[in-house]
């Protein structure tokens, strides 16, 4: 039976292709079976996580308790220079021009993703902003986020700063950032599971000498990743921390 492996679903779509050639580097490099399996939604992936089914992740920050501490998940690696950031951001024609001017009743459209959702609240809080009074519309992508703000159907909308940075510039040319988080400590992880942590240090060796020769290098580039660097058990508790912090 292949090990089961999936990716938080807060990627963007162009990285999709890379996943799938990354998946068939591993399972040569491994010479083990691995099936790829991508999930529309958190909610949906996170119930094949309650069931066990999942043996490899790379996962978002909000979850990384949930696998550490009831799934006996361990982490493996991150992508070298990157950390997640919100980004709150607005059409260029909108009046607002500092989080300072957003107000109550506002609508603001947001993905599943739950950093993303936290972090930009803790930002609108110097609005005095919080769930209780304003009006938040859920979207499937970052794609849809940027499609209503520029047909003005609301009026902010929270970005993972890499999806934001990936729009198109045609895209980006109409919207206004309005802040960006700076927390810099917070980011994905490749996470092993139980079946997996044997082989830990085998598979942390083999990723993070993937940049060394020109076909892993490539592989990561297509994820737009430089190279994966080690995350210890004690930087991911750190990371957990302080998620539970900011999410109190």
């Amino acid at each position: 039976m292949p090990y089961q492996f999936t990716v938080s679903p807060d990627f963007t779509p162009d990285h999709l292709s890379g996943w799938y050639i990354f998946n068939t580097w591993l399972q040569k490099q491994t010479g083990d079976s691995f099936h790829l399996e991508m999930y529309d939604s958190f909610q949906a992936q996170r119930e094949v996580i309650r069931q066990n089914k999942i043996d490899l992740i790379y996962a978002n920050p909000f979850d990384a308790a949930m696998l550490v501490r009831e799934k006996g998940f361990l982490p493996l690696v991150k992508a070298a220079g990157i950390s997640d950031e919100a980004i709150i951001a607005v059409h260029n024609s909108s009046s607002i021009s500092d989080v300072a001017d957003l107000f109550p009743g506002i609508k603001v459209a947001v993905t599943e993703d739950p950093d993303v959702q936290m972090m930009g609240m803790i930002m609108m809080e110097a609005a005095d902003l919080n769930a209780g009074n304003i009006q938040l519309n859920v979207y499937d992508s970052y794609v849809l986020v940027a499609k209503h703000l520029l047909q003005g159907n609301v009026d902010a909308g929270f970005f993972l700063a890499e999806a934001y940075n990936d729009l198109s510039n045609m895209v980006k040319k109409q919207l206004r950032t309005l802040i960006c988080s700076q927390i810099s400590v917070i980011h994905h992880s490749l996470m092993i599971g139980p079946r997996l942590a044997g082989r830990r240090d085998e598979i942390r060796g083999l990723l993070m000498a993937m940049n060394n020769d020109k076909k892993g290098n490539d592989i990561l580039q297509s994820l737009r990743f430089q190279a994966w660097v080690d995350v210890d058990d004690d930087e991911m508790e750190f990371m957990i921390d302080l998620m539970d912090a900011l999410a109190t």
